[in-house]
Order: C-alpha cells, then sequence, then structure tokens
C-alpha cells in the first residue's frame, strides 16, 4: 500500500481520548509524514500547550508533528467565510512548520470531505460512526469519571486532582487519608489507596536485617541516600499508577516529604531522593496533619516524637519555598474531615467545570440518544 507523502489530522482535542488516538494511529500508518493541528480557543479551559504536550508525548514517532494554533473563529459550516477563517488558519500554522502541501485528511467528522477540497487533498474517513472507540470529547466533558480511563494517559495524569496527606509521625496523616478515601471512594469506585511507601520498605529492611542478625532491632537500621532514592522513585510511580485509574487521588505522602524524611535520618547533605523530587507530579493542595492536640502512639515503628513539632515545620517552610499550595488541618477528627472535604469538593468542582464557546457543537454518539 502507498502512503500518502503528507497526511493531516485537525481537531480540538478538547480532551484528547481513545478515538483521537485511533484517528492519529490509523492517520500515521497511512502518510510518509502527518501533522496532527490541535486548534483551542480561549473560551476552553484546558490550555492548548497542554494539548499539544500530551499528544506529543502519546505519539512520539519521529514522522508525527503536533502544532498548536489558537482558533478563535466562531463555528458556522454553512459559510464559506467562516471556513476560509478556520483553513487559512490551518494552513497558516501547516506553513509555519514548513508545511506547504497537503496530500491526505483524516477525519472522522462530516467536515472532513470538505476540509481535504480546501486543501487539494482527499478525505479518508476514519470509524465515522464511532463503533471502533464510543468516546468523544463531549462525552468525556459530560462525565470525566465515567470516560476517564478513555483519555489519553499523558492527560489523564495531568488532569487527575491530587491530594496530598503529609504530616510529622504519629500525627494522624494515615488516619485522615484512610477517611478521606472511603469518603470520596463513593463518587469515585476506581479510588485506590496510595499508602506511604516508606513505611512498607522499612518493614522488608528491617526483615532483611533480621535475616542477617536474628537480634537485630530497630534502631540498627542503618540507612542510605539509595534507600530514599528508592522510596521517592515508588512513591511517584504508586501516585501515577492511581492518577491512571481515577480522576481523584488521595495519597498519604509523596516524594517531597521523602526528602524531608532523608534529612532526618541523613542531614542536610543527603539527597538520594531528590531525583525524585525531579518527576514530581503537579499537585492541588497538600494538606498537613497539625502535632497539636495529638497524642503520640509508638507503634514498635517510629522514633521521632521528641521531634513532631520540628518536622511540622520543616513541611510548612518546604511547601512554602515550593510554592505549594496547602492547609494546615488541626482539631479532632470530625474537624480535619470538615476542612479536608470543603476544600477538595471545590477542587473536584473546579475539574469537572468545563467551558466552551456558544457556538461550539456537540458530538452525539448512538449510545447517548
Amino acid at each position: 500500500m502507498s502512503l500518502h507523502p503528507q497526511g493531516l489530522v485537525i481537531g480540538k482535542f478538547y480532551p484528547p481520548h481513545a478515538g483521537h488516538r485511533h484517528l492519529i494511529a490509523t492517520a500515521a500508518e497511512g502518510s510518509e509524514r502527518l501533522a496532527v493541528v490541535v486548534l483551542g480557543n480561549r473560551f476552553e479551559n484546558i490550555g492548548l500547550t497542554d494539548r499539544v504536550r500530551w499528544l506529543t508525548a502519546e505519539f512520539d514517532e519521529t514522522h508525527v508533528t503536533v502544532i498548536g494554533m489558537s482558533d478563535d473563529s466562531p463555528e458556522d459550516y454553512h459559510s464559506d467565510e467562516i471556513w476560509k477563517a478556520h483553513t487559512e488558519l490551518v494552513r497558516l500554522a501547516l506553513k509555519a512548520r514548513g508545511i506547504t502541501t497537503v496530500d491526505a485528511v483524516y477525519s472522522s467528522e462530516e467536515y472532513g470531505t470538505e476540509l481535504a477540497a480546501a486543501f487539494g487533498a482527499v478525505h479518508v474517513t476514519v470509524d465515522a460512526a464511532r463503533t471502533a472507540y464510543p468516546v468523544s470529547g463531549t462525552r468525556c466533558r459530560d462525565d470525566l469519571t465515567a470516560a476517564w480511563r478513555s483519555i489519553i494517559k499523558p492527560a489523564r495524569q495531568d488532569m487527575a486532582v491530587r491530594i496530598i496527606l503529609v504530616g510529622a509521625e504519629s500525627t494522624g496523616t494515615s488516619t485522615l487519608t484512610t477517611a478521606l478515601t472511603g469518603h470520596y471512594r463513593n463518587r469515585y469506585p476506581e479510588l485506590v489507596d496510595v499508602p506511604e511507601f516508606g513505611r512498607q520498605y522499612t518493614y522488608d529492611k528491617f526483615a532483611a536485617a533480621r535475616t542477617r542478625d536474628p537480634g537485630a532491632v530497630l534502631a540498627d537500621l542503618v540507612w542510605n541516600a539509595a534507600d530514599f532514592t528508592a522510596i521517592g522513585e515508588r512513591q511517584n510511580e504508586m501516585e501515577n499508577e492511581a492518577a491512571a485509574r481515577c480522576p481523584l487521588v488521595i495519597a498519604d505522602t509523596d516524594s517531597l516529604a521523602t526528602t524531608l524524611w532523608e534529612r532526618f535520618y541523613l542531614g542536610d547533605g543527603s539527597h538520594g531522593s531528590y531525583r525524585a523530587l525531579t518527576q514530581l507530579p503537579h499537585r492541588d493542595i497538600y494538606l498537613i496533619t497539625d502535632h497539636e492536640g495529638v497524642s503520640f502512639e509508638d507503634d514498635g515503628w517510629r522514633e521521632g516524637e521528641h521531634r513532631r513539632a520540628e518536622m511540622t515545620e520543616w513541611f510548612r517552610e518546604e511547601l512554602t519555598r515550593e510554592g505549594h499550595s496547602w492547609i494546615l488541618v488541626s482539631g479532632d477528627h470530625d474537624r480535619r474531615m470538615a476542612t479536608a472535604t470543603a476544600i477538595i469538593d471545590q477542587i473536584i468542582a473546579q475539574q469537572n467545570r468545563f467551558t466552551s464557546p456558544p457556538w461550539a457543537t456537540r458530538t452525539v454518539l448512538a449510545g447517548d440518544l
């Protein structure tokens, strides 16, 4: 089968989903070179830059070029003048990348034939009935949770709401994390636990020490930078795995907290966990559990009772220094839950609020009728 020298796909990709991936993959297979033009407007609250970045990450083939272009022109498929406004934007987006001819336009939309004619290209229809992937941007925006697995993975990583709980030892961090996870799992059945990996790592490290020396005690454990590298990187992985499954992530600590625990055990000169910090995913908010008013419970694995106030201050200082949004949650459990859910509910509402201009069309699939 001969390949088209230059293929073209256009779309809003608001947000990019499995149907878009199928369209682009099909076009990439049929073209020697493929340009994907992302048309975003000022009325949409997912940035054009983000959509370009997500699609670029999804399609890292050297012959696929993703191009972002602002398009604030109204939509009117019955107006020749409006069609010209749109096609000229696409033409200039391509020209800026040195693309002056188009041989094939790939599309699942009715306008594909007219768009191809504007470029003197053939129109290749791809799954116009949406039977291969029954999903649309409209459906994703209408019910983000239900459509979550259909959105491409790079977009899910950035779009997920991430709530990170941190705190000194025995300040109720895990208790609050568990309660919040249970509270929101009614709304998000795919919500998974993101526990503190450092605790499991400690269990395993101590078990290995006891295998070597049955008389070893917890205080005998020798920590090094490599331990904190492993903890920080796995903590990031667990969080990202959770984001791939669900649009809400509630995590009991993170790799930024790992850097503070490395300082706690090894001092300021150790930076094993800092590699994980360079890959820290985006955060919506940190909740710091206050040590005041919480009795220290020694479960046999804790060593920092006398340094709880210091650790709490470290968290406040570091999050402030890094420019993160954080709230100190204090009081009894009910008060802490009320504080946490009040802000989380508003962040979720903001995440689910997609804006579009009044002329934007809605894609209706067979299952939506």
